[in-house]
């Protein structure tokens, strides 16, 4: 295998209370390795609260990864962090020329609704083209009380209306 994600990158906004970097192989029985690690560590870091959200927002990333980024023999790499008052889950990947963007799903539609779920729980999201390979990022907001519940941002969105 080869690591398409260098350690060694720089780190965005800066220094953290808590980082974690993790490197997978391309094989879908590791996305829930990493839905799982990044609930672990978010509970571990203060927020359990908090975990659910980051774990699925983790799932979401790795799968449009796995689905959409990753090239044969080629790692990705899931990074959890936490500064101050915000939790960043971000997934890096091999294949810096295929964006994600949000589309618009029939709900007889098997995929296309990863980002809708990432736009809808994140306060903050964006994608960072690399020199080889992209960075999709969510944050979300957490709470000063670890113990309280993570704000939630939710918007209202319809279904497309069939003909």
């Amino acid at each position: 295998m080869t690591d398409s994600c260098p350690p060694g990158l720089p780190k965005p906004n800066g220094p953290y209370d808590h980082y974690d970097a993790v490197t997978y192989t391309p094989y879908p029985i590791n996305i829930p390795r990493a839905r799982r690690h990044v609930a672990h560590l978010t509970t571990t870091m203060g927020h359990p609260h908090s975990a659910g959200d980051a774990a699925l927002l983790a799932s979401e990333l790795c799968t449009n990864a796995l689905l959409h980024g990753c090239l044969r023999d080629r790692l990705f790499r899931v990074e959890t962090s936490l500064t101050g008052n915000a939790l960043r889950v971000a997934v890096t990947d091999p294949r810096g020329d295929r964006l994600p963007y949000p589309q618009t799903s029939t709900p007889d539609d098997q995929f296309g609704r990863g980002l809708l779920i990432v736009r809808t729980l994140a306060a903050r999201w964006a994608v960072e083209k690399l020199t080889v390979g992209k960075t999709v990022w969510a944050e979300l907001d957490i709470p000063e009380n670890p113990t309280a519940p993570a704000p939630r941002r939710i918007e209202s969105f319809r279904s497309p209306r069939r003909p």
